[in-house]
Parts: structure tokens; sequence; C-alpha cells
């Protein structure tokens, strides 16, 4: 018997000492990206450090948010639960009060033994799902915004009156990157990577960065990177013919801010200052993920992290006369979705039509981790893996009163009331009309058909 137990006892050992370690997970969530990036085809914005994930990475071409707007978007991409007309509705929503009892993605983690981290916005408000946290969020001070002299005086002023105004919408101040939050934020995180490296314990650090949220701040020489005489409105700076009222809204959250009309057309001037206030924006905070991913090469841990880069929802720049997201449009819903894994081949794209609670369970599987039984989304770890892999044919959302669906050629959205009762629809073919401006809903009654029977099938199967 002695004779046998050094053979095993060598043997487990062995096999203990070549088990990898569980990859560590970085979790970069970016407020208000649409895919306006040079790596999806947009080779007028300077986005290097993003074009550079996906050249290492895995590029969903066709990746969508559950709801357009902040806090219900998040919740649900971080509790894997589809929204309804109850749950995850408004940018105020928490995930623990529309979801509660149910295990949220940062949650799953550290019950896991992953040391979980959070900076900057992941969930909309800061102490949202606090267990989740290994130790308490962190985000940047808030006073890092308006740093020029008239902008925070009329900022100050906006504050008192009695139905708050904001500063403008747009700054550009010759100021370092870390005069303003997300510089900070960077900082901050490169500190938290330093501190991870030391620890033997496997991590999950989410990074939310700010921009390019409203208003639009930031350094001057971002702003120096898009000549801003080049800057042309949308082609379809108009309402799409025959669309619902109920699918354009007034634009509500720019009209807050000093300098924009309460209602009616915004000038072609303020249009152009918005859309290269945004552009420069997105290249601020490409500058603070490169130097994050920069500090992920430097401490030697890039080779067991996954990368995760994801919009919250997309946002408009004045298609459709739309500014912000809050639609139903594709503008609204598309989000860009990046992920790099130790493992899978890097420079690859997918069109697969993916959902942001798919990011759920395919951190799950690349992990090693088992799923709840809650989660609605799918691990799209297969077709990382696969571009010949099985996978869904649509990607449900919603916002209000509306549920969309987008299939491989369309985009349906039903608009309907407290009862149920359709009230107005709309339908764009992607084939032929991809900016959606021509709603065909009276032409296409067959696909209408076909469409409506997938968004009522896939709303009853996914109830919880």
């Amino acid at each position: 018997m002695l004779r046998l137990l050094f053979p095993v006892t060598f043997l487990c050992s062995s096999v203990h000492a070549t088990e990898p370690a569980r990859p560590n997970v970085l979790f970069i969530a970016v407020d208000d990206l649409r895919p306006e990036l040079a790596c999806y085809g947009r080779q007028h914005i300077h986005s290097p450090n993003i074009d550079g994930l996906a050249d290492s990475g895995v590029l969903f071409e066709r990746a969508y948010c559950m709801v357009p707007t902040c806090g219900a978007s998040r919740a649900s991409l971080m509790t894997g639960l589809r929204p309804s007309r109850k749950r995850f509705v408004t940018y105020l929503t928490s995930a623990e009060k529309d979801a509660p009892g149910i295990t949220t993605l940062n949650t799953h983690f550290r019950n896991n033994d992953y040391r979980t981290i959070s900076l900057g916005k992941v969930f909309h408000h800061k102490e949202d799902n606090a267990v989740g946290w290994s130790e308490p969020a962190w985000r940047p001070p808030q006073n890092r915004s308006y740093l020029l002299p008239e902008n925070h005086r009329l900022h100050q002023e906006g504050q008192k009156l009695k139905k708050k105004k904001r500063g403008p919408a747009w700054e550009s101040a010759d100021v370092p990157d870390n005069a303003y939050a997300d510089g900070l934020l960077a900082e901050r995180a490169i500190a938290e990577l330093r501190t991870l490296k030391d620890r033997d314990q496997p991590f999950f650090m989410a990074v939310g960065f700010l921009k390019p949220h409203l208003p639009f701040i930031a350094p001057r020489k971002y702003w120096k990177l898009y000549d801003h005489d080049q800057i042309e409105l949308p082609d379809n700076y108009h309402v799409p013919r025959d669309a619902p009222d109920e699918s354009i809204h007034n634009s509500g959250e720019l009209r807050s801010y000093a300098g924009i009309p309460a209602s009616g057309p915004i000038s072609n001037e303020a249009a152009r200052n918005l859309i290269h206030g945004y552009y420069a924006c997105v290249s601020y905070t490409d500058a603070q993920i490169g130097r994050l991913l920069a500090e992920l090469d430097q401490l030697e841990l890039t080779k067991n992290t996954i990368v995760v880069l994801w919009g919250d929802h997309g946002w408009n720049l004045g298609e459709h006369t739309l500014w912000c997201k809050h639609s139903c449009y594709e503008t609204s819903m598309q989000i860009p979705l990046i992920v790099r894994a130790p493992g899978i081949q890097g420079g690859q794209r997918r069109s697969g039509l993916v959902e942001s609670i798919d990011l759920y369970p395919t951190l799950c599987e690349l992990s090693g981790l088992k799923s709840p039984d809650h989660l609605q989304g799918r691990s799209f770890a297969g077709l990382m893996k696969n571009s010949q892999a099985e996978w869904k044919t649509a990607a449900v959302g919603r916002f209000q009163n509306g549920d969309t669906i987008r299939t491989e050629g369309f985009r349906f959205t039903e608009y309907s009331d407290a009862a149920g009762t359709q009230t107005s629809a709309m339908l764009y073919d992607h084939a032929a009309d991809p900016a959606e401006n021509v709603n065909v809903l009276k032409s296409r009654q067959q696909v209408v058909d076909e469409v409506t029977k997938q968004l009522h099938r896939i709303k009853v199967s996914d109830r919880n």
C-alpha cells in the first residue's frame, strides 16, 4: 500500500501545479459611447487605443443595449435580466430596487473569490449593490467639471434657479488630462492595478469612464484633433418619413444646459459645437483607456486578463433631429462592444446580433464560473471562438412604451398603451435604408407579422 501512495500523491501535486489561474477581468464601461470609432469604420474619429484593443480582441459589429438610458441599461446588464414596463425603466434605476434578491455580475464574481473593484460610473448609483464590491465604490470628485471661470459661474447661477440649469454643453480648456474627472479616474485605476498585481487573488475591476456624456468637456488638445470647419451635420437631420410621433423626443437632457433653447431647433453652429465636443470627449476617453491598457501590459497582467469594453447605450448627434439617447432608433440602441480573452485569437469581428445581457453569462464561461440560473442572456464565448457557431437571430430592447427588435435585416418597434394595445409602430429596412429614414410599415405586412411574433415570443419567454 505504501508503495502506491507516493506516485498518487505526486500525480495530484503535479495536476494542481499546472492548473491555470482563473483569469482577471478588466471591465471598462464608457458612458454614452456610440460605435462611432475608427475600428467601426468611422475613420474621422481619433481612437487609436480602442482600435488597438479591437486588433487584439473580438469586435462585435452589431451589439445592442437593453434600454437606451444609463441607469436602466446598466442595471439590466449587471443583473442579466431583460427590462419590462415596470423594471429597468429610467436613468435613475437601481438594480437592488428593481431586481431585489438577484445576484449581480460583480457579486457573483466576489462570491467566487474574486476581488471586485468599482471605479467611476459602473452602476448609475455609486451605492447600488455595495455588497458586490470588495471595498466601497469610488468616483472622482464632483468638482472636476467646469474649469473656465465663466462656465463655472453659469453653472453656479443655474443651480440657484427654481428649474435648475446646468452650465454650458461644452468646454475646451488648456489643461492636463487629470484636471478633469476621467484623467483622475485613469490614474486611480492604474494605482489599483499595481496593488492588485501583488495580491494572490484574481480580480474583477470595473472602470466606468464618464465621457463622452454631457457636458462635452475635454482638454483642448483633444478638440484640436478635429477641424471644426470640416464637421458636418448628419444627412438625416430630419424626422423619418411616416415616423410615429412617439418615436421623436425633444432632447430634454440637452435642453437643460446653458445656451441651448428650451424647445425648437438647435442652431447649426451649436450643433457643430456639440458634434465637435462629442468627438473630443471620445478621443479624451480613448487616451485614458490607452493609459490603463498600457499599465496592464507593463505589469505583465495582459496574458491572463479578460478585457471588456462596452458602451451603456448609443447616442444621437442630430439624426432624426434627436440629441442624446432615449429612443428606439438604431442610433440609440447600438453600442460598441469589444472583448479580449486569453486563448482566443484577436483581430476578429463578429456580425451576430448580441445583447448587453449576454455579457454576464459570457464572462462566467470565460472565467470558468457556473452561471446563475436567473440569467436571460446567452454566452457568446462560443461565437468568439467560432464565427460559424449557432447564434441568436434577434436583439430585443425597449424604451418607455416602445418595444423594439433588431433582426438580420430590419428594426421593428411597437408602441403600446398600459393595457398592451398597440398605438403605433415603425419598421426600417436596413438593407435598403440603414439610416432608418423611411418607415416602411404599411408596405411590408408579411415582415411586420413575422417580426411582431418574434418580438412577442422573446418578451414572453424571457419574462421573470
